[in-house]
């Protein structure tokens, strides 16, 4: 099993930065790849960013290209969301996410029912 425990978000202007982490315990060599996702009020959850964990390949929805990266630290088995250049639209709950398949190309990288982990979520506020 695995256990993902998220921290970071809250409040910030627009224009500003925030980063969230994703702690990783347990089982986690099992992992191929993490995500983010992102909820926001009435909407479907998203996916924002994605990493596969091995060879480090990212992915990123159009809308945080440029602004938003998903760097790892391997050896601290924690995921970061970095965010910058923050607008409203950011504003969201924000999931992490991980999965111990394969299923982690291009195909398969946003498709929720792949992902197995699920962190607590944590709320994006940007106001307007």
């Amino acid at each position: 099993q695995v256990r993902l425990w998220q921290s970071g978000g809250g409040s910030e202007q627009v224009g500003g930065s925030l980063r969230l982490s994703c702690a990783a315990s347990g089982y986690t060599y099992m992992l191929h790849c993490m995500a983010w996702f992102r909820q926001a009020p009435g909407k479907a959850r998203e996916g924002v960013a994605a990493i596969t964990t091995g060879g480090g390949n990212t992915y990123y929805t159009d809308s945080v290209k440029g602004r938003f990266t998903i760097p790892q630290d391997n050896a601290e088995n924690t995921l970061y969301l970095q965010m910058n250049s923050l607008k409203p639209e950011d504003t969201a709950m924000y999931y992490c996410a991980a999965k111990d398949t394969a299923l982690c190309g291009s195909w398969y990288i946003w498709l929720r029912p792949t992902y197995k982990y699920w962190g607590q979520g944590t709320q994006v506020t940007v106001p307007s």
